[in-house]
């Protein structure tokens, strides 16, 4: 019945922006009815496998974008890659201290709530190394949430960006052995990728197989239009369901270091902005979206709706997630280590 009041609750949110002609109503509408439920302490629920099902969608729509003229731009894309560790660097040097020193969060904490990896992989790597798990949901889901809210915003005022690019054909336009490869490709790839141990494997997974659907010519196109609509209506309700159960306590500190930190990572992301146009190393949509500290599938349906280059900001925002996940742990112990000597 949770599941049903919040399905409900979010499709009642779509209808209301769809009908005020507000943008991205997919996203947003259930995103924010689910905030404002969450928030309101109403009975909601996630989808479970549903919601990690829709993510293989967009795994799907980034992997029919690598194409062999993406291996063509890598090469130029080879500057602005390289400036992803530095990127990382600098937000490890500010954030753990803002954290440590202004909000009083454990070193662990601290460290684990300042890394702009993937949601799900900090609050696994956190907990094992004895973070707070639940800070850590909080801190990363306000910072998915400010980013996936404020970016269009930057992308229309800022940007002149169109956010109505065509996210896809309709089904009916589509080859029907294309939809099937596209069905089978996020199966397979999803459930193998877990199996394997693949970090990120809804969206990994399904992203590999279709990459290599695409480059042997077996497919032409994203996902169809209503398969990427359904996605956005899931991700907009997974964003606003993590919010069940904040008490005041946690909205006065955690929440609010969220919202903190966004500003502080914004500055960052911005002045790598400014540096990859200024050096001619990426368009100003593409930049602006490639350094955005946001999350991995809310960024694919933003390069979607805006047309940019999905194979530009994905290929940054994968470069950053596996130096995260494969640095983090490391870092985290040598930082621990040395913090303890001194103490």
């Amino acid at each position: 019945m949770k599941r049903v009041f919040t399905f409900a609750l979010a499709l009642l949110g779509m209808v209301i922006f769809w009908a005020l002609d507000l943008p991205l109503p997919f996203l947003f509408g259930p995103m924010l009815a689910c905030l404002v439920a969450a928030l309101a302490h109403a009975p909601l629920e996630g989808f479970g496998q549903v919601s990690i099902a829709a993510r293989t969608i967009l795994g799907v729509a980034v992997g029919a974008s690598i194409t062999p003229s993406l291996f063509d731009e890598l090469p130029k894309m080879a500057a602005s890659i390289m400036l992803i560790p530095f990127f990382i660097i600098l937000i490890a040097l500010v954030g753990v201290p803002f954290f440590r020193k202004v909000w009083g969060f454990d070193d662990k904490t601290a460290f684990y709530a300042a890394m702009p990896g993937g949601l799900q992989d900090m609050i696994i790597f956190g907990s094992e190394a004895g973070a707070d798990p639940r800070t850590l949901s909080l801190i990363h889901g306000t910072r998915v949430l400010i980013i996936v809210t404020l970016a269009p915003l930057f992308l229309t005022v800022f940007y002149d960006a169109e956010l109505t690019n065509p996210i896809g054909q309709p089904t009916s336009e589509l080859p029907v052995h294309e939809l099937l490869l596209m069905v089978l490709a996020a199966f397979v790839g999803w459930k193998g990728g877990e199996r394997i141990g693949l970090f990120g494997a809804s969206i990994l997974g399904p992203m590999i197989l279709t990459a290599a659907l695409s480059l042997g010519d077996f497919i032409h196109s994203r996902p169809p239009r209503e398969a990427i609509l359904l996605a956005q209506f899931f991700l907009g309700c997974a964003i606003g369901v993590k919010f069940v159960g904040v008490t005041w306590s946690e909205l006065r500190r955690v929440v609010a270091a969220g919202v903190a930190y966004v500003l502080v990572l914004a500055i960052l992301a911005a002045g790598f902005t400014v540096i990859v146009t200024t050096l001619g190393l990426g368009r100003p949509v593409e930049a602006f979206l490639a350094f955005a500290p946001g999350g991995q599938a809310e960024m694919t349906v933003l390069a979607i709706v805006s047309g940019a280059d999905l194979g530009f900001v994905i290929t940054h925002h994968l470069t950053r997630i596996v130096l995260v996940i494969i640095g983090a742990p490391i870092a985290a112990n040598l930082i621990l280590r040395w913090s303890n000597r001194r103490g």
